[in-house]
């Protein structure tokens, strides 16, 4: 077993009866296990086929195949018959209006497969400069569609982004001074509304963390102006520069030296706990190192405040365990949205671990 594997024990806190760790009453938990490494194709590949990815991956099911996003400012996409086989190299995506984005960069970070064939998705995207500095952003998220499984995109519009003066230009954050990014998307069970999960980097520490938006089902094809934000226990506030109160909430101010914050969230719905679960990175200065990766559970997505508290199941540097952790569902229909009891630990488009979620009381 390498050194990694030897330490998951020292990690977990999560296999209660097998650890030995604190059990939380009425919550679920979950072992990470070594497994064999599963590297995925990645965006911008190489020669040899193998790129990188720098967000949260996106899958959808269409038919027998299995489409994947990753992307490196710029979405590619792959396909297969699973996560296991999926083709490469990757293949560069296209948008409609890409000769006004040429700086700026869109990773596409949720999909939606709908019933009609069409394919939405929602991206990250990040205006420079800011704050009269090149390095500096404040990044905003938008959506667009798709008619061919995202081999081509039109753009909907940017329907995220934040309060026009919460610039932080003092910052002594590496890459952002404000602004609403890093995030995914579900659609709730009863198909009412899709949820964002967003991160929030505003120059006020009260509105930092992980906090969430919503737009209704219907609004999908035509979205700018119809996501709202949660503030104060209400769906209060716009989505094109409104305010929010985090889920969860920042340790340190983001924009201090030493900031300590939650972000990145990836949701899936998981159909043995019948319960949403998170993973967040947890960053601890302004370089963004990582100090860990997080899972939290909620049985209802309308539910902000049903979130459990943060609890850490992988510790390490950004060598060991880097951004971007997320699940794939290894059962049928798995993607990033819905995974069963065992699915796969990716973490940056790689797979090391088998993650196994378990009911409260449950034994392994």
């Amino acid at each position: 077993m390498n050194q990694l594997g030897k330490r998951i024990g020292l990690w977990l806190c999560a296999a209660l009866t097998a650890t030995g760790c604190a059990s939380r009453p009425g919550i679920p938990t979950a072992i990470v296990r070594d497994a064999e490494m599963i590297e995925l194709p990645g965006a911008d590949p190489s020669q040899d086929g193998h790129g990188d990815t720098d967000c949260n991956i996106a899958a959808h099911w269409d038919g027998d195949k299995l489409f994947v996003f990753f992307s490196l400012g710029h979405p590619f996409r792959s396909s297969g018959p699973d996560f296991r086989h999926l083709s490469k190299p990757s293949d560069r995506t296209k948008f409609d209006n890409e000769s006004t984005w040429i700086d700026d960069g869109r990773w596409i970070e949720a999909t939606y497969k709908a019933d009609d064939g069409l394919l939405y998705g929602w991206y990250h995207n990040e205006p420079h400069p800011v704050c009269g500095d090149q390095r500096l952003t404040a990044p905003r998220i938008g959506a667009v569609v798709s008619g061919d499984n995202g081999m081509n995109w039109k753009d909907l519009g940017i329907v995220l982004t934040a309060p026009a003066d919460s610039l932080c230009c003092e910052t002594k954050n590496y890459f952002f001074c404000g602004g609403n990014g890093d995030f995914c998307v579900n659609l709730d069970k009863n198909r009412q509304y899709f949820y964002f999960l967003i991160s929030t980097y505003n120059r006020d520490i009260a509105e930092q963390g992980v906090s969430v938006a919503r737009m209704a089902f219907k609004d999908l094809a035509a979205p700018v102006g119809k996501v709202t934000k949660w503030r104060d226990g209400g769906w209060t506030e716009p989505g094109l520069g409104g305010h929010v109160t985090p889920i969860v909430p920042v340790r340190i101010d983001w924009h201090r030296a030493d900031a300590d914050a939650f972000w990145g969230p990836s949701v899936h719905w998981n159909t043995h706990l019948h319960q949403w679960v998170m993973l967040l990175n947890r960053a601890k200065d302004k370089n963004w190192n990582q100090e860990g990766i997080y899972i939290s559970f909620n049985a209802d997505l309308s539910n902000p405040r049903g979130w459990s508290e943060p609890t850490r199941i992988l510790q390490g540097d950004m060598k060991d365990v880097p951004w971007y952790p997320q699940v794939l569902g290894v059962e049928a229909r798995g993607t990033d949205k819905l995974a069963g009891r065992t699915a796969r630990l990716f973490v940056k488009g790689r797979s090391r671990w088998e993650i196994t979620f378990l009911r409260p009381g449950e034994r392994p």
